[in-house]
């Protein structure tokens, strides 16, 4: 696959995340909060009816989606025709899909099973699509944007199955037969802001991607991305366990455990900034031999990898601030942080872009990524009364001495 049949093929998988988070409605954050909930007061009928409610709604919502959107694009494709028709045809199938994976991930999460919610789509996912594009290489000695993504909508929904069954499988036997209690009405008011949170968080972390293929094309696409991917190491760590804690981050401050939920922070926080340091280090030092790896037109975008390295490394640096939001209750303030900084994000891209290209998109996101955590962090210090930053490390140390 040449860098501009990667470009497109990236194109598609940012605007299937994004249109993933309005079919999943926010309901994937409302069940890992409200499952932790529901699990530490024993409330098994409500916990079985917001499973079983929250499956059905995703994949019907998921259906009409697609078939609405493949329509509308065809239409449009008959009167104006224009480049990608052809492949977000295809591609539309991938956000029902998506929005299942995202709401069967946090289901897992919060019945505390990381390896069912994480294994399918980020291990078993990758190795089926590797598998079918070596198979599809093999038959036609080429690779194009349509047919891997054919591929990924096919090797997605064989995980999406496989994944449900397990959830399936484990859910029944813990909580054997019982009858299912409806509280739609409340999930919906918990879901609504979860999902304008999650809109302007994905929309933080794929305008950039959109917004250069959109501006410039598929090529510059491919390089940004290469960019962006590998920038997203420095903060892995951080987003990693960030799945592990997240149900104690809600059980603890349910309680009342603010102490415990300090030292859990702080805790969490030692294991996160040494590797990421790191990692962030080694990057910005190697950041050329790193990206020639892909082959030596991705060298030109060292200094786009670097910019959103130092974004990610500051971010890191600030801890889980927008975990610790939505899981203790506070996500209508959150919401607001997201909106604006997902609006400055959307300008600084619009007048960066066509003026540095990827190093524009790169400086925007960063900027944008900094401005969002260190407002969440000074939100978490004032509403939860933890600290989640660097610095809550070096208080527990000068608490330990004394």
């Amino acid at each position: 696959m040449g860098t501009e049949e990667y470009g497109i093929y990236e194109y598609v998988i940012s605007w299937s995340l994004v249109l993933a988070i309005p079919v999943s409605f926010g309901l994937p954050r409302a069940v890992l909060r409200l499952l932790s909930e529901y699990r530490v007061h024993q409330e098994w009928g409500e916990l079985w009816g917001l499973l079983l409610s929250s499956w059905q709604f995703t994949v019907a919502i998921g259906l009409l989606f697609g078939l609405g959107a493949t329509g509308a694009i065809s239409l449009i494709n008959q009167h104006h025709s224009f480049m990608y028709a052809s492949v977000l045809i295809v591609g539309v199938w991938l956000v029902p899909l998506q929005a299942l994976i995202q709401l069967q991930e946090d289901m897992a999460r919060g019945a505390d099973d990381i390896p069912l919610a994480y294994t399918p789509s980020k291990v078993l996912w990758p190795i089926l699509l590797l598998g079918g594009g070596f198979v599809l290489f093999n038959q036609n000695q080429a690779l194009s944007s349509i047919s891997v993504i054919q591929t990924s909508i096919f090797t997605l929904l064989l995980v999406a199955v496989f994944q449900v069954s397990c959830l399936w499988s484990k859910f029944t036997d813990q909580l054997g037969v019982i009858e299912p209690i409806y509280k739609h009405r409340q999930w919906l008011l918990t879901a609504i802001p979860l999902l304008l949170d999650r809109t302007f968080l994905i929309l933080l972390t794929q305008t950039d991607i959109i917004m250069v293929g959109s501006f410039i094309g598929a090529d510059a696409v491919s390089n940004y991305s290469v960019a962006s991917k590998i920038a997203f190491w420095t903060s892995a760590v951080l987003q990693t366990l960030n799945l592990a804690v997240a149900p104690a981050f809600a059980i603890l401050y349910k309680k009342g455990y603010r102490e415990d939920l300090q030292k859990v922070i702080s805790e969490v926080m030692i294991w996160i900034c040494v590797p990421s340091l790191i990692i962030a280090m080694t990057t910005v030092i190697f950041a050329k031999p790193i990206l020639s790896t892909f082959g030596p037109d991705f060298v030109t975008a060292h200094w786009t990898l670097k910019v959103l390295v130092v974004g990610e490394v500051i971010s890191v640096l600030l801890g889980p601030v927008g975990t610790l939001m939505t899981m203790t209750g506070h996500q209508n303030s959150s919401v607001i942080v997201s909106g604006v900084c997902a609006l400055t994000n959307l300008g600084l891209n619009a007048i960066l872009i066509p003026q540095y290209g990827g190093l524009g998109a790169a400086i925007s996101t960063a900027l944008t990524l900094i401005i969002w955590n260190s407002w969440l962090a000074i939100l978490v210090l004032i509403k939860i009364k933890v600290n989640p930053s660097v610095l809550g490390i070096l208080k527990k140390w000068d608490m330990e001495e004394v």
